[in-house]
C-alpha cells in the first residue's frame, strides 16, 4: 500500500490538472463568444451547448432513438467485422496457399476508400439497416485481419521448432504457441476496429439514412442549430471514448502479463485457487 499511495496521489493531481485546463478552456470560449470576438453562430457558447444537451436528452428526448440506431450498427458491425477478420487471418496464417492467394485481394480492398464504395453497397443492399451493417463490418474487418496475421507470422521460430521436434500437431502448435503469442497484436487490432466502427457508422449514415446520429447532426447543421449540432458531436465523442476505454480495459484483463497490476491480481487469484484445493 505504501508503494501505491504516491502513484494514486499523482493520478489524482493529474486528473485535477486536466479538469482545471478543461474548465479554463470552456470559460475562455464562453467569454470570447459573449463579447463577439468569436462568431457565436459557428462556435456557440458552451452554456448554449449545455442547454441543448438538456433539451435533446430530457425535454425533447429525440436523441435517444438516433443514438440507439447508431450504436446498434456500431456493435453489430464491430462484432461481425472482428470475428470475420480474425478467423480469416488465422486460416491464412495456418495455410500458406490460402495466404498467398488471399492477401493481394485484401490489400486491394483495404486500399479502396470506404466512402467510395458506400453508394455501391447502398445500391446492392438498399437503404435499410443491412447496408449500414455491411459498411461498418467492412471498416472493422481490416485491423483485426492485419494484426492477427502479423502476430501469427511473427511467432518465435525457436518455439515453433521446439514444438515440432516434440511431435506436436498443427492444432497443438496453433493453440499452445501461436495463439498465446499473438493475443497482444490481436487485441490491438480489435481495439482499432472498435475505434473505427463509430466512424464507419457515421459515414454510412452520411451517405444515405433517415435515422441515426449522423442524420441528426446533418439536420441540426442544415438548420444552423449549431448548439444542438455540437451537443450531438460531443455525445459521439463521449461514446467513442467510452468504447475505446472499454476495449483498453478488456485488453488489460486478457493480456494481463503486460500490466504489472493485472499480473499481480492474476497471481493472487491463482494463489487463492491453489490454496483452496
Amino acid at each position: 500500500m505504501a508503494v501505491q499511495a504516491p502513484r494514486r496521489g499523482f493520478r489524482l493531481w493529474s486528473l485535477a490538472g486536466h479538469f482545471v485546463i478543461l474548465i479554463g478552456l470552456i470559460g475562455l470560449l464562453e467569454l470570447l463568444t459573449r463579447f463577439d470576438i468569436v462568431d457565436g453562430l459557428l462556435f456557440p457558447r458552451p452554456s448554449a451547448i449545455f442547454e441543448s444537451f438538456v433539451r435533446i436528452y430530457f425535454i425533447q428526448g429525440n436523441v435517444w432513438h438516433h443514438l440507439w440506431v447508431t450504436m446498434s450498427q456500431v456493435l453489430a458491425g464491430f462484432f461481425f467485422g472482428s470475428v470475420l477478420g480474425t478467423a480469416l487471418a488465422v486460416a491464412a496464417g495456418v495455410n500458406e496457399t490460402l495466404r498467398r492467394y488471399l492477401k493481394p485481394y485484401v490489400v486491394i480492398l483495404d486500399a479502396t476508400p470506404r466512402i467510395a464504395i458506400g453508394p455501391l453497397i447502398i445500391a446492392w443492399f438498399g437503404f435499410g439497416f443491412e447496408a449500414k451493417l455491411v459498411i461498418v463490418t467492412l471498416v472493422c474487418f481490416f485491423p483485426p485481419f492485419v494484426n492477427t496475421l502479423t502476430g501469427m507470422l511473427t511467432t518465435d521460430e525457436d518455439r515453433l521448432q521446439m514444438m515440432r521436434s516434440l511431435g506436436a500437431s498443427k492444432g497443438q502448435i496453433l493453440w499452445k504457441v501461436m495463439l498465446p503469442a499473438m493475443v497482444p497484436t490481436v487485441m490491438a487490432g480489435v481495439r482499432l476496429a472498435m475505434a473505427a466502427a463509430l466512424g464507419g457508422a457515421l459515414v454510412a449514415e452520411f451517405v444515405s439514412a433517415n435515422e441515426g446520429m449522423g442524420v441528426l447532426m446533418n439536420r441540426y447543421t442544415y438548420t444552423l442549430n449549431m448548439p444542438s449540432a455540437f451537443a450531438s458531436l460531443f455525445t459521439l465523442t463521449i461514446v467513442g471514448f467510452a468504447l475505446y476505454r472499454t476495449m483498453e480495459i478488456v485488453e488489460a484483463k486478457l493480456v494481463f502479463w503486460r500490466n504489472d497490476a493485472e499480473m499481480q491480481n492474476a497471481s493472487r487469484r491463482r494463489a487463492r485457487a491453489w490454496a483452496a484445493r
